[in-house]
């Protein structure tokens, strides 16, 4: 590591080897006054050591000071990834609950998970990675199998999945894969993986697709192939991942054939109980479940794959509703919180919604946290932005993990921390105009940060973003009534921005792509300390002034003077204003107004009279471009 002194001079000559845009966009920063800036440098000797963290594929300042609008803090390419500590999960248990005693000898493989096969050695046969008994009992324990599945475009989250449940110490699982490219990358990270046989795009299939709904019977028919081994099953979706260990929750529930998540989001109750069924007006959510081998199970599995074989119309979920809501109640007993469901005879626990989160009690209403208990998993529901949107929502809270190239950016970072006036987060009624002042007021300055990331080719860590009503995908008053949304509250980014949008690569009429993170990025435990340890302070200044140029050069030495306001060629202002307008989405709904939602402007303060309103006629609804 180099000394304070060494670096600058590094920096300055990496920075000048760089071509800069000599000119920034006026119309963009017109309006928003920014004080200061901030650059953090991490230069580190070129022989220090490198090691490959287990996503990698086997080789064949503190706090920051108030300004009157914008700080920004620009963080130059580190070089090369570094080692770094990645288990920082921990196991947690229920306290005084007993494993659950087995129903049939467990035998364990002898291969650890993430020990991968040597390189010299040849993949095993397709037909060896079948799905059978003895494939399963290879890595079940106490009689439990977890289990999830998918297709090679959901392999960082199957990844991110199987690191958390190491973590916690728990190595029975298996991951279903649909299509050999994943299983044999799964193969060769020394993961547990069986073929599903189904041959699939290795493409990101889209919520809701043909596809999509061909891997939910995937998901059905896979549960009725393993309930019969005699084994219990923890089926998950693979946009899911667990916080802590759930199997000593579940043994609590001995009589349960069933215990299913739910799309719960008011509270029934405020302890580590199920959730009270008689309350539970949402749809039970099949992203996590957990199954006995039992008769009353057997015969629902067997029950709802011929159902959806039968009618390929029938979403999986939903099938499962109405199955097991065929008969719903009375309680098996006063205590358990289990109901008789379905044939009358399968007994039905709903796992608490506090506990076993959704994307609404988790990364909204924080119910968790408000209730001061501990989550056992979350599932990226009430989500937006498809499978990016979800990935970044993850990612904010910093339990993704991604591989050491996504904390070293080529060209370094850019971050800021807005000022927002505390009347337009507290003051006044929490309404469709308070809101859209309030957001309105952050995008502008999100905008502009966004044109010194593209002008730096820098990538843009997004500030925290403060929503005072909810976004969903009907009328509501503001928030969920009788949930525990507070307001105002952090709302994810997706809520306002278009993810997926601004993580694709547009073609070449929208200007430079300009990458981004998520607002906790230099939180998170995985970035390298020499990224935050080393700064150089940036000041915006008058163009003209003295030291005062569009370049890298640090002077006086640590400090960056960059001008406030230049011209720009018309050509690259348009591209930018075409790529940015089309980052923000739409609020909705309002209530009795057909179409209810309402657009999002990137540009709203360039129209007179601009007013938070859904569509008025057809003609008017439609994106403000």
């Amino acid at each position: 590591m180099r000394k304070m002194g060494g670096w600058r001079s590094a920096f300055q000559e990496a920075a000048n080897s760089k071509p800069l845009f000599l000119t920034i966009y006026a119309t963009v920063v017109v309006g928003i006054v920014f004080s200061s800036f901030y650059v953090f440098s991490a230069i580190y000797s070129a022989n220090s050591p490198v090691t490959s963290s287990w996503l990698s594929s086997p080789s064949p300042p503190s706090s920051l000071s108030q300004f009157n609008n914008l700080s920004l803090l620009v963080i130059p390419d580190v070089g090369s990834p570094i080692d770094r500590a990645l288990n920082f999960s921990q196991p947690a248990l229920v306290n005084g609950v007993p494993a659950p005693t087995p129903e049939t000898p467990s035998i364990r493989t002898t291969t650890a998970i993430w020990q991968a096969p040597s390189l010299t050695k040849k993949m095993p046969p397709l037909k060896s990675f079948r799905l059978t008994k003895e494939l399963v009992q290879q890595r079940v324990k106490d009689n439990i199998i977890i289990v999830t599945f998918g297709n090679y475009a959901f392999m960082d989250f199957i990844l991110t999945w199987v690191k958390h449940l190491t973590d916690l110490e728990l190595s029975n699982l298996l991951i279903g894969a649909m299509d050999t490219k994943l299983l044999e990358a799964l193969y060769w990270k020394g993961i547990p993986v069986f073929d599903m046989g189904s041959h699939m795009s290795t493409i990101d299939v889209g919520w809701g697709s043909p596809t999509f709904h061909k891997m939910g019977r995937e998901k059905v028919i896979l549960i009725d192939s393993i309930l019969p081994y005699g084994f219990e099953l923890l089926m998950c979706d693979t946009d899911m991942v667990w916080l802590k260990n759930p199997l000593p929750y579940l043994a609590r529930y001995p009589k349960a054939d069933v215990l299913t998540s739910s799309d719960q989001v008011v509270p029934t109750v405020v302890d580590d109980r199920l959730d009270i069924w008689q309350e539970v007006g949402a749809a039970y959510n099949i992203g996590i479940f957990h199954w006995r081998p039992t008769d009353s199970a057997k015969k629902l599995a067997k029950e709802w794959k011929g159902m959806l074989l039968a009618d390929e119309k029938i979403w999986d979920q939903n099938g499962f509703n109405d199955l097991v809501r065929r008969q719903l109640g009375p309680s098996v007993d006063e205590d358990s919180g289990l109901v008789y469901a379905f044939d009358g005879n399968l007994k039905l626990g709903i796992l608490p919604a506090s506990l076993f989160c959704s994307g609404h009690t988790y990364f909204v209403q924080a119910m968790y946290q408000q209730l001061r208990l501990e989550p056992y998993a979350v599932h990226t529901t009430f989500q937006y932005a498809g499978t990016e949107g979800k990935r970044h929502r993850l990612r904010e809270a910093m339990v993704f993990y991604d591989p050491p190239e996504y904390y070293d950016a080529p060209g370094g970072f850019l971050t800021f921390k807005p000022s927002i006036p505390k009347r337009l987060l507290l003051d006044g009624e929490h309404n469709i105009t308070s809101h859209f002042s309030l957001i309105n007021f952050q995008m502008k300055q999100i905008r502009t940060a966004l044109a010194i990331a593209s002008l730096l080719n820098r990538t843009l860590v997004m500030p925290q973003l403060w929503c005072r009503l909810d976004r969903l995908w009907f009328p509501h008053p503001g928030v969920l009534e009788g949930s525990m949304s507070r307001q105002p509250f952090l709302c994810p980014l997706d809520h306002v921005f278009e993810v997926n949008v601004m993580l694709k690569e547009l073609p070449e009429e929208y200007g430079p792509h300009i990458n981004i993170r998520e607002y906790s990025f230099f939180d998170n435990p995985l970035m390298p300390k020499e990224v935050k340890s080393s700064w150089l302070e940036v000041h915006l200044c008058q163009e003209g002034t003295e030291d005062c140029s569009a370049s890298n050069n640090t002077s006086p030495p640590g400090v960056l003077r960059f001008p406030k306001r230049s011209n720009e060629e018309r050509k690259r202002e348009d591209r930018f204003r075409n790529r940015v307008k089309r980052y923000v989405g739409i609020w909705c709904c309002v209530l009795n107004h057909n179409p209810g939602h309402i657009y999002y402007d990137m540009y709203w303060d360039e129209k007179p009279g601009w007013k938070p309103i859904p569509p008025q006629t057809p003609q008017d609804d439609h994106p403000p471009w």
